[in-house]
């Protein structure tokens, strides 16, 4: 992945955006990273509303999406990015602690690439993000151009 390709975290637990953010440092990621503390504040930036910051025309971006969020869940986050016909281009990975099978089914049938589990132990969690940072580096990530 390019540095252009702009990582988006959308996590309310600030220790886990904060472990997130710098085991992606350590996977060797120099990537911008910006960090999103509920769903209606993803869904403002990617959607361009509000006056808080809002994604760049012709940017690459690559969305980790915790489930469990205030005002808005990641669910429905994903479903809205994929009902939008240039932002369902956005490649989004659950990253959540829930592993209930039925959550998995549906965000996967909404679209979602990947869907990751954040391990309850420390080291674990680390690994984990640390291996997604390495997976990260080399995939390739299309531009959103729409004005959505």
């Amino acid at each position: 992945m390019t540095d252009e390709v702009v990582i988006l975290i959308a996590d309310d637990d600030d220790g886990h955006a904060t472990l997130i953010q710098k085991n992606l440092r350590r996977a060797g990621l120099h990537n911008m990273i910006m960090v999103f503390g509920n769903g209606q504040e993803i869904l403002d930036f990617l959607f361009r509303r509000g006056d808080g910051p809002q994604r760049d025309h012709g940017r690459a971006y690559l969305l980790l999406l915790d489930i469990r969020m205030p005002r808005v869940d990641g669910v429905e986050v994903l479903r809205q990015i994929k009902a939008d016909p240039e932002l369902r281009k956005l490649p989004v990975t659950m990253l959540t602690t829930t592993e209930d099978p039925h959550e998995i089914e549906i965000c996967h049938l909404l679209g979602c690439s990947n869907y990751v589990t954040k391990p309850v132990d420390y080291d674990a969690f680390i690994k984990a993000i640390r291996q997604l940072g390495l997976f990260f580096s080399i995939v390739q990530v299309p531009s959103l151009n729409g004005h959505s």
